[in-house]
């Protein structure tokens, strides 16, 4: 498979590592230096693009990859606010595209037991639940996509929780998510519940960017010769 690289950070570079590895050729590999070379010419010659930049940039590289016609996996977050109109394009181009705030196989399972959690919990409203998420300083949004896709499954079956908050509050409403930024730190995620008599506590800690790289690669050859939106859950089965 032939893969185009639009980022060429350290997630880049740990794609390109997998990829090698498993066979695949990287034929554009795009940064900052080079962002003019990523044309339709230069793209043309990939099946699939693996994105990961920043909430700058993303849409309009995504975008660009759903005009040209080649699949795409994204995993830059912070740019949801516009998740409308790229999957309103993509489904107009018939274009492939698989987004995921977090490609690690052992997060997407993390999800997975996040979801079943919160609802063994909604039954017990003595529990209080509350979020913290640790990534590197280098990363710009927050809280992250991941902590955002966590939360957003607690607050669909915690009844007592109507919209999460990214600071401290003593409003029983709000689920409260902390975040912290501290190098090196690939990325934490954690989900307390709290209760007078005890806590349970679930907690998902990257020791690497390789499971990240690996599932997106995962995603790329799943993506690849596909038409429509897909997320991990599509990757792995789940």
């Amino acid at each position: 498979m032939k893969i185009a690289l639009i980022g060429y950070g350290k997630m880049g570079k740990a794609i390109e590592e997998i990829a090698l590895a498993k066979g695949h050729e990287i034929v554009l590999k795009i940064d900052i230096s080079n962002a003019h070379e990523f044309t339709q010419e230069h793209l043309s010659r990939a099946d699939v693009a693996i994105e990961f930049t920043g909430p700058h940039s993303a849409f309009d590289n995504v975008m660009k990859c759903l005009a040209w016609g080649v699949p795409v996996v994204c995993g830059s977050t912070g740019w949801l606010d516009k998740w409308d109109e790229v999957k309103n394009y993509c489904e107009a181009q018939k274009g492939s595209l698989v987004y995921a705030s977090n490609f690690s196989i052992g997060v997407n399972l993390f999800f997975e037991v996040n979801s079943f959690l919160a609802r063994l919990m909604n039954k017990h409203p003595e529990y209080n639940v509350s979020m913290e998420e640790i990534h590197h300083t280098q990363k710009k949004d927050a809280p992250s996509g991941t902590a955002i896709t966590l939360a957003e499954q607690v607050l669909q079956h915690i009844a007592a929780k109507k919209q999460w908050v990214n600071e401290t509050s003593t409003d029983p409403e709000k689920l409260v998510i902390i975040s912290e930024r501290i190098d090196p730190a690939p990325g934490t995620h954690k989900i307390k519940y709290s209760s007078p008599i005890d806590d349970i506590e679930i907690i998902h800690t990257a020791h690497n960017r390789k499971g990240f790289a690996g599932g997106a690669v995962l995603a790329a050859e799943f993506a690849a010769g596909r038409k429509g939106i897909f997320g991990m859950k599509e990757v792995l089965g789940l």
